[in-house]
C-alpha cells in the first residue's frame, strides 16, 4: 500500500504509522522521517513557502517510490508533502517506508529523502525579516543522493 499525497494542512505521525500496520500483518519494521522548517538564514527567516505543480509533483514522487520499490523489499511507502506557507518549526514533509526487516525499511526511507530533496519539483521561497528569496538545490544534496 502506498500513499503519495501534496496537500497544504498538517500531517500526524501516530495516525499514519497506525494505518500502515493495520495493514499488513507481515511488517516487521516501520521507519519514517519528518522534515522541519528550520532557519539556515543569515537573517531570521518568517516563513518557508513551498510551490509546486500538481499532477507532475505526485507523478514524480510516485517514481522515486517505484525506484526505492525496485531496490529493497519494502511492504509500504507514505509520502506526505506540504505546500503553502509554513512557519519555523512546521512539518514539511512526512516519509514512512515498512517493510519485514529493518535495514530494507531504514535504507529505502533514507533513499526517498535523498532523492526526494534533488528531484521531485518543489519550489521554496524564504522570507527573513530583510528579504525573499527563492532557493535552489544544495550541493550537499547532491552529494547524499551519489551514494545510491
Amino acid at each position: 500500500m502506498d500513499k503519495i499525497i501534496v496537500q497544504t494542512e498538517d500531517f500526524d505521525l501516530a495516525s499514519e504509522v497506525e494505518l500502515i500496520k493495520s495493514t499488513n500483518s507481515s511488517i516487521g519494521a516501520v521507519v519514517s522521517f519528518i522534515g522541519t522548517v528550520r532557519d539556515l538564514t543569515s537573517e531570521s527567516l518568517v516563513s518557508l513557502t513551498l510551490e509546486h505543480y500538481p499532477g507532475m509533483t505526485e507523478k514524480s514522487l510516485r517514481s522515486i517510490a517505484e525506484k526505492a520499490r525496485k531496490k529493497w523489499e519494502i511492504e509500504s511507502v507514505t509520502i506526505i508533502h506540504r505546500v503553502g506557507t509554513l512557519g519555523i518549526g512546521d512539518q514539511i514533509v512526512l516519509v514512512i517506508t515498512s517493510s519485514k526487516h529493518r535495514q530494507a525499511a531504514f535504507d529505502s526511507c533514507n533513499y526517498i529523502m535523498d532523492f526526494l530533496k534533488t528531484d521531485a519539483p518543489f519550489w521554496k521561497k524564504e522570507v527573513s525579516d530583510k528579504e525573499e528569496k527563492w532557493v535552489g538545490k544544495r550541493e550537499s544534496d547532491e552529494e547524499q543522493k551519489k551514494r545510491w
